[in-house]
């Protein structure tokens, strides 16, 4: 299912810190990585166009780029095992374009905090999760996280009852069947329904007293998508009872959904942000 990998990279401490969840991701799916790199040309200071004119300008800071790509983690990430390409223009639009022109199955990028909420994961991986087509693998705790071993494959997918939750249990059952992961199914209900709970004791041989109908209809979703994963009822507020889901599975990634459209808003929603930012794991958008 996932073939090709993008590989945005900024030469940052974060970026450096998403290297193992890119090779770990590789190793999984059997793909091949390609490590990109945006610069933007005229990006210097307005000395240098006093002293050399744009067109030396822009040659010296061309070639600079490109030796920091040759160079960056060349023992981790070998040149046999990917390719390494030069972008100039504003980092957003061209990682969202090269992935579109590329086919590319996966981005996998860091999350970078910042001042103001649109920042608080980064303009580029905002513009990045609002307008790229394929999945998306971001973090926000990198530097302080590390990858699980291969042979833990723990996924947890957060799962609602709109219009689109077909096509992402669809995507995340396929990905994890690829992966050879364990797959589980969160289900967010809020505290608004308190005799949910109580509904979902399990009766003597391990089957609901009642089948309330927010299970009717997950069932119904796991057999329409032909999934077999384990579905969990969450209580709670929306974002709350997902984090703590993903944290006590021991989970290596939350999947979540984005729209599969752009659209006035684009993909991302308040409470996407929300779980990508704050998740302990990294975050699969789909």
């Amino acid at each position: 299912m996932i073939k090709k990998i993008l590989f945005p990279v900024d030469f940052s401490p974060s970026c450096t810190a998403m290297a193992p969840y890119v090779k770990r991701a590789a190793d999984l799916f059997g793909a091949r990585i390609t490590l990109v790199h945006v610069f933007e040309p005229m990006d210097h200071g307005g000395f240098e166009l006093i002293v050399r004119p744009p067109s030396e300008v822009i040659e010296e800071h061309t070639i600079c780029a490109r030796n920091k790509l040759d160079s960056f983690m060349v023992s981790d990430i070998p040149a046999g095992k990917c390719s390494r390409v030069l972008l100039s223009g504003n980092a957003g639009s061209q990682i969202v374009d090269y992935s579109k022109e590329g086919e590319f199955d996966l981005i996998v990028m860091p999350t970078h905090a910042g001042q103001f909420r649109r920042m608080l994961l980064g303009s580029t991986t905002a513009r990045v999760l609002n307008d790229a087509d394929c999945p998306v693998l971001t973090s926000q705790h990198a530097e302080t996280i590390a990858p699980r071993l291969l042979e833990h494959r723990e996924w947890v997918c957060a799962i609602g009852l709109s219009a689109d939750s077909e096509r992402v249990l669809r995507l995340a059952s396929e990905a994890a069947a690829a992966a050879r992961a364990r797959l589980t199914l969160i289900h967010a209900s809020p505290d608004s329904d308190p005799t949910l709970r109580d509904r979902l004791n399990l009766a003597e041989g391990g089957k609901p007293v009642e089948k309330p109908e927010v299970l009717r209809r997950l069932d119904a979703l796991r057999k329409s998508a032909g999934s077999e994963a384990t579905v969990r009822i969450a209580f709670g507020p929306v974002k709350e009872a997902l984090l703590e889901a993903a944290q006590r599975s021991d989970a290596d990634v939350l999947m979540i959904g984005r729209s599969p459209k752009p659209s006035a808003r684009g993909r991302m929603r308040d409470l996407t942000y929300a779980l990508v930012r704050d998740s302990p794991c990294p975050v699969l958008s789909v």
